[in-house]
C-alpha cells in the first residue's frame, strides 16, 4: 500500500510540475521532475511487488494493484496539471 500510495502523489506531482514547466521552461524542472519524482516515485519497488504477489498466486490483488496504478497513476497526471492551471 506504500509502495502504491506515494507512486499515486508522485504522478500528481508530475502532472502539476509538468504543467508549470511547460509553461516556464527553466532547467530546474530537470532537478525536480526527473530528480525529485523519479527519486520518490518507484517503479523498481512496484516490480517487484508484483512479481511477488505472481509467486503468490495472488492474480486478483496482483490485476487490481496494476490496473489501479495504471488508471488512478493516470489521473493524479490530469488532476495535477488541472491544480496547476488554477493557480
Amino acid at each position: 500500500m506504500g509502495t502504491f500510495t506515494v507512486n499515486i502523489l508522485g504522478c500528481l506531482f508530475i502532472g502539476f510540475l509538468t504543467s508549470y514547466f511547460i509553461k516556464i521552461d527553466n532547467s530546474l524542472k530537470y532537478l525536480l521532475v526527473t530528480g525529485f519524482c523519479g527519486g520518490f516515485t518507484t517503479f523498481s519497488t512496484f516490480s517487484v511487488e508484483n512479481y511477488s504477489m505472481w509467486q503468490n498466486h495472488d492474480y486478483l490483488t496482483l490485476f487490481l494493484y496494476i490496473f489501479l496504478s495504471l488508471i488512478l497513476g493516470f489521473g493524479a497526471v490530469i488532476l495535477g496539471m488541472k491544480v496547476e492551471s488554477l493557480v
